[in-house]
């Protein structure tokens, strides 16, 4: 279904004040009204003022395209940001979080957490006032996956009944992958190593969201997954707090490179993607990374738009 301005705007009413913890705290219909609101940003074809709203970050993990993306978003909106890294406020020498989280709703309009446990963020969306945004833990990272639908849907247009195949670790991203799949009606696979699967419950959670018509699947054959994909989709190995098992997890990896060889086996006219930073022989060959470079820095852009989108919606803009 695609919305025009007053549906969009009906679509996403009610999640003023909302937060966004995890891509199932929204509907399918919300999520797809809230990528043709990016569309609409990204064309030019809509534009929002939310006047002098401010965007606090609490940002524990390192960040480029998550940071900057916010922060953009957030000026194009008429709105400022707050940098709130932990190691200068009073959070890194052990303020209470329910009071920091209290704090800051007196101060600002929205917070956006990028931290490690899901459980932490929870708390800060239990203590605060205002809305809170999954800026990625370690259990999900709906943002990003976000603008991975949107990248899809520029190539292909509809999205129900397309196949992406993730080949990698079971991490994050792809356990949004899953949950935005069964949610949108996208064939998801994912390809990993043994040990190396997604979260079982977030596989069941995603099995009991899906339709019939839609499948999911785990596998450890990373050829047999891209047979008749058209979107291929990787991450990096070792995520942040795995550095010290970068040498053990690339043995583990072998195989589960996407390259010239694995792109052979999928549908001719498969997109790759790639949430970034990328390890060029590792993950993904250097060849493929920029053969298909332009989509994946239209996915990068595309943060940009669907977090503009988010944060008019949470913050009542529309």
């Amino acid at each position: 279904m695609k919305y025009n301005h007053l549906g969009v705007a009906s679509a996403l009413a009610n999640l003023r004040g909302r937060d966004y913890l995890s891509v199932t705290d929204f509907d399918s219909d919300q999520t797809l009204a809230l990528l043709d609101l990016a569309k609409q940003l990204k064309t030019g074809e809509r534009r929002i003022d939310l006047g002098n709203r401010v965007l606090g970050l609490i940002f524990s993990k390192a960040s480029t395209r998550t940071r900057v993306s916010f922060q953009v978003a957030m000026a194009r909106l008429g709105g400022q940001t707050v940098d709130l890294n932990p190691q200068v406020t009073q959070l890194g020498r052990g303020e209470p979080l329910e009071d920091t989280s209290r704090v800051l709703s007196r101060f600002c309009d929205v917070i956006a957490v990028r931290t490690f446990g899901q459980e932490e963020l929870e708390n800060y969306a239990h203590w605060a006032s205002i809305p809170v945004l999954n800026a990625l833990t370690d259990l999900e990272h709906p943002c990003q996956i976000l603008a991975d639908f949107l990248t899809i849907q520029e190539s292909f247009g509809e999205l129900l009944g397309r196949t992406l195949t993730y080949v990698g670790d079971g991490n994050n991203v792809a356990h949004s992958l899953l949950l935005c799949g069964a949610l949108l009606g996208v064939n998801v696979k994912v390809a990993c190593p043994k040990g190396f699967e997604p979260a079982p419950a977030i596989f069941q959670q995603a099995k009991l969201i899906a339709s019939s018509n839609t499948s999911l699947e785990i596998t450890h054959d990373p050829f047999s997954a891209v047979k008749g994909a058209q979107v291929l989709y990787t991450d990096v190995w070792a995520s942040m707090g795995q550095e010290q098992e970068k040498i053990s997890r690339e043995k583990a990896f072998k195989g589960f490179c996407i390259d010239e060889e694995l792109l052979s086996a999928a549908d001719p006219g498969a997109i790759v993607l790639h949430c970034l930073p990328a390890h060029r022989g590792e993950e993904i060959s250097a060849e493929v990374m920029e053969r298909h470079s332009r989509t994946i820095f239209d996915q990068a852009e595309n943060r940009l738009h669907v977090q503009q989108a988010l944060l008019a919606s949470v913050l009542g803009g529309l």
